[in-house]
C-alpha cells in the first residue's frame, strides 16, 4: 500500500515537473509552435516567411486597437486577439526584422492623436454605440536621428481591419510590409495594338478618349508603352501587360518568353473576337482584320490550351442588350455577366467582387501533363456552349444565337492564374531573323545613322564619340544569356477576353469641370487593379493564399434547421392553397345563378366558413408542432453533446488509463 502511494506521489510529481519544463521551453523558445487547428489557422505560408526573413530594413508594426473600449464586446475582443496572434506569429518568423507594438488610443490622449495622424479613424460598433480604433500602421524602424526630413521613410496604413476580410489578413499584412520594403512604383510594360490609350474614329472624324482603366492604372503604377516590333524587353519592367497580342514577331515572342523565365510577372488579355475593334458607321459595322489574338508557342509552354476561333456563349449568364435605341433589350448569349458564384472566392483577386462583364470571350483550359498549376479565377455556368467566332463576329440579331445554342453541360474557364516552373518555348535560343527582314532592318539603321550624322554635322558643336558611348555600344553587342527554364515559379494571369477592359462593359464616365468622373456598374476595374496589385508584390506575395475560417458552426444543428424550414414552407404552401380554394368557394356560395351577390349568409356559407377556420387552426397547430420538434431535436442534440463531453470522454480516458495500468502490471509479473 505504501509502494502504491509512493508511486502515485512520484507520478504526480513527474507530471508537475513535466508541465514546468514544457512551460519553460515554450517561454525560452517562442518560435516553437504546434498548430493543431483543422485549417492550420496559425501556420504562416512559406511566402510570408520568405518576405519577413529577407527584409533589408527593419520595420515596426503598430496595431491601434481599442482594447479597453471593447470589454463588453466579446466577438470583437476575440477577433482582436486573433489579429494580435497573427501579427506576433509574423514578428517571430521575421528573425528580428519586425517589431510589434499595440496601442490603445483612449479618448483625448496622445495615442488617439497619433492614430489620427496616420489616417486611422474610429468606427462605431453599432449605430449610436461606442467607437473603436482597429487599424495597422507599418513604418521603417529608423532611429529618429537618422531620419531625413526631406525624404521621410515610407508608411503604409490599413485604416480598418474588417472581420469580413479575416481569411486574407495574412496577405493584406504582407502587402503593407512589401510596399514599405519597396516604395518605388511598379513599372508596367504595355504591348497592344488596340486604341486603349485613345485613338481616332474614322466614322465620326473625332478622337476617342483613352479607356478609363488606363487612367486608373496610371494613377497607381508607371505604365510604359512598348514597341510591338522590339526585340527585347527592358529589365526594369516589373509586369508585362499584353492586350490582344496579334501577329507578334518571333523576336517579340522570344522577348516575352525570356522576360517570364527571368522572373517577370505578366498579365495577358487574349480574345477570339475583339469587339472593341469594330467601328460603327452609317454604312453599318466595319469589321477589320485581326479580330482574334493568340500567343503561339508561349501558351503551350505555360500549360494553357486556348482556341482563338471559338467564342463562349452562356444562357444563364447572358446579358440583356439593346442593339439600337428603338429596340427593346434582349438577351445576348455572347455578352456575359459573371456573378459571385462564377468568381473564385478563395483568391484575393476575385474574393470581394460581385459581377464582371465580358463580350464574346474565349475559353482557357489546362494542358494535360503540364508542369504548371492552373487555377480558375472566373468560370461560366454549365449551361454554356462554344460557337465559331464567325457566327458572332457580325451578329445584328442576338435572338438567332438561340437557334444554334445547345448546352454542353460543362463549365468553362474565362480567366485563370498560372504558376509553377516552365520551360522555354524556344529551346534552340533566339529565333533567326529572315534574310529579307535583316536587310530591311540594316537599311533602316543605315538611314537613321546617316540622318544622325547629318544632324551632327549641321550643328555648331558636332557630337564626338567618347568612351561612355563606346561602352554603351559594346554592351549592346553583348549576348544576353538564353534561359532554358524559369529560375523560380512564374506568375501569370490570363484572360480570354479584351473587351472587359472597355468602358462600355463596366463604367459610365461623366465630365465634370474638366475631370472624368466614373460611375461603375460592374467590377471589371476592381478586378484589373486587384490583379496588378497582387502581381506587383512578387512571387512570395502571390503565393499567399486565403486562410481557413474561424467559424465552426454545428453542421448537425444547421441540417435540422434546414429540414424544419423545408417542412414549414410546405405547410405554409398548403395553407395558402387551401385559403385560396376556400375563398373561391365562399365567393361562389355568396352569388346567385346570375353572379349577383346574395347579401346574406346562408347555412352553406356559414358551414364553409367554420370548416375553413377549423382547417386554419389545424394548420397553425401543425406549424407549431414542426417548430417544437425542431427545438426538441436541437435540445436533444445539445444534451447528447453535453453527456459526451462530461461522461463519455472521461470514461474513455479512464478506460485507457486502466488498460495502461493492467498492461504495466502484466509486464511486471512477467519479469518477476
Amino acid at each position: 500500500m505504501n509502494l502504491k502511494a509512493l508511486f502515485s506521489s512520484a507520478g504526480l510529481a513527474a507530471i508537475a515537473v513535466a508541465l514546468v519544463i514544457a512551460v519553460a521551453v515554450i517561454s525560452l523558445l517562442p518560435s516553437l509552435r504546434i498548430d493543431l487547428t483543422e485549417d492550420s489557422l496559425y501556420t504562416l505560408s512559406d511566402g510570408t516567411r520568405n518576405i519577413v526573413s529577407n527584409l533589408t530594413t527593419p520595420q515596426e508594426l503598430t496595431f491601434f486597437y481599442s482594447e479597453s473600449a471593447t470589454e463588453d464586446q466579446p466577438q470583437i475582443r476575440a477577433y482582436g486577439n486573433r489579429v494580435q496572434e497573427l501579427l506576433r506569429e509574423i514578428v517571430i518568423a521575421s528573425n528580428g526584422n519586425l517589431t510589434l507594438s499595440v496601442v490603445d488610443p483612449e479618448p483625448f490622449s496622445e495615442d488617439e492623436d497619433l492614430a489620427t495622424q496616420y489616417g486611422i479613424r474610429a468606427v462605431p460598433v453599432s449605430q449610436g454605440g461606442i467607437e473603436i480604433y482597429f487599424g495597422l500602421v507599418v513604418t521603417q524602424d529608423i532611429p529618429p536621428e537618422d531620419i531625413n526630413p526631406l525624404a521621410p521613410p515610407p508608411v503604409e496604413t490599413m485604416p480598418l481591419i474588417r472581420p469580413d476580410q479575416e481569411q486574407f489578413l495574412e496577405y493584406e499584412f504582407m502587402k503593407l510590409i512589401t510596399n514599405v520594403e519597396n516604395p518605388d512604383r511598379t513599372v508596367i510594360g504595355l504591348i497592344t495594338q488596340l486604341d486603349i490609350d485613345g485613338g481616332f474614329n474614322p466614322a465620326t472624324g473625332q478622337a476617342t478618349p483613352s479607356w478609363f482603366v488606363m487612367d486608373m492604372l496610371r494613377q497607381l503604377y508607371e505604365v510604359r508603352r512598348l514597341d510591338a516590333d522590339a526585340e527585347t524587353i527592358d529589365e526594369d519592367i516589373d509586369i508585362l501587360m499584353l492586350v490582344h497580342p496579334n501577329d507578334l514577331s518571333d523576336q517579340m515572342l522570344y522577348a516575352i518568353d525570356q522576360h517570364v523565365l527571368a522572373g517577370g510577372e505578366a498579365m495577358v488579355f487574349l480574345d477570339p473576337n475583339a469587339d472593341s475593334m469594330v467601328t460603327l458607321s452609317q454604312q453599318g459595322a466595319l469589321i477589320p482584320a485581326g479580330m482574334n489574338s493568340n500567343l503561339p508557342g508561349l501558351l503551350e509552354a505555360w500549360g494553357i490550351e486556348y482556341q482563338d476561333d471559338k467564342v463562349l456563349t452562356d444562357s444563364d449568364l447572358a446579358l440583356r442588350v439593346r442593339m439600337s435605341q428603338t429596340e427593346r433589350p434582349v438577351p445576348h448569349l455572347g455578352m456575359l455577366g459573371a456573378k459571385r458564384d462564377n468568381l473564385a472566392r478563395g483568391d484575393i483577386i476575385t474574393n470581394r467582387l460581385e459581377s464582371v462583364n465580358f463580350s464574346t470571350p474565349g475559353v482557357l483550359s489546362p494542358i494535360e501533363g503540364a508542369g504548371t498549376t492552373f487555377e480558375p479565377l472566373i468560370t461560366s455556368s454549365t449551361n454554356s456552349m462554344l460557337m465559331d467566332r464567325i457566327l458572332l463576329e457580325s451578329v445584328t440579331d442576338p435572338s438567332i444565337l438561340f437557334d444554334e445554342f445547345e448546352s454542353s453541360n460543362e463549365s468553362h474557364v474565362i480567366a485563370a492564374r498560372i504558376s509553377g516552373l516552365v520551360e522555354t518555348a524556344f529551346p534552340d535560343g533566339r529565333p533567326v531573323v529572315p534574310v529579307e527582314e535583316a536587310e530591311e532592318e540594316t537599311e533602316e539603321q543605315a538611314a537613321d545613322e546617316d540622318a544622325t550624322a547629318d544632324a551632327a554635322a549641321d550643328s555648331d558643336n558636332p557630337a564626338q564619340p567618347d568612351e561612355a558611348n563606346a561602352d554603351v555600344a559594346e554592351e549592346s553587342e553583348e549576348t544576353v544569356p538564353h534561359l532554358q527554364r524559369s529560375q523560380a515559379p512564374v506568375n501569370l494571369i490570363v484572360f480570354a477576353d479584351t473587351d472587359l477592359l472597355t468602358d462600355r462593359l463596366w463604367v459610365q464616365v461623366a465630365q465634370f469641370l474638366g475631370q472624368r468622373i466614373p460611375q461603375p456598374f460592374a467590377n471589371n476595374g476592381d478586378l484589373i487593379i486587384n490583379a496588378f496589385d497582387n502581381l506587383s508584390g512578387g512571387a512570395d506575395l502571390v503565393s499567399i493564399r486565403s486562410r481557413g475560417t474561424y467559424s465552426r458552426p454545428f453542421t448537425r444543428v444547421v441540417d435540422l434547421q434546414r429540414q424544419a424550414d423545408d417542412r414549414l414552407r410546405l405547410e405554409e404552401a398548403e395553407l395558402l392553397d387551401r385559403m385560396t380554394e376556400t375563398e373561391e368557394a365562399l365567393a361562389q356560395l355568396n352569388q346567385d345563378e346570375n353572379g349577383n351577390p346574395i347579401g346574406q349568409i346562408t347555412p352553406e356559407i356559414q358551414a364553409e366558413v367554420d370548416r375553413f377556420n377549423q382547417e386554419l387552426l389545424d394548420t397553425r397547430r401543425r406549424l407549431r408542432d414542426v417548430q417544437f420538434q425542431l427545438t426538441e431535436d436541437i435540445d436533444r442534440l445539445g444534451t447528447n453533446l453535453t453527456m459526451a463531453n462530461t461522461i463519455l470522454v472521461p470514461a474513455l480516458l479512464t478506460i485507457i488509463a486502466l488498460m495502461m495500468h493492467f498492461a504495466r502490471v502484466r509486464r511486471r509479473r512477467a519479469t518477476a
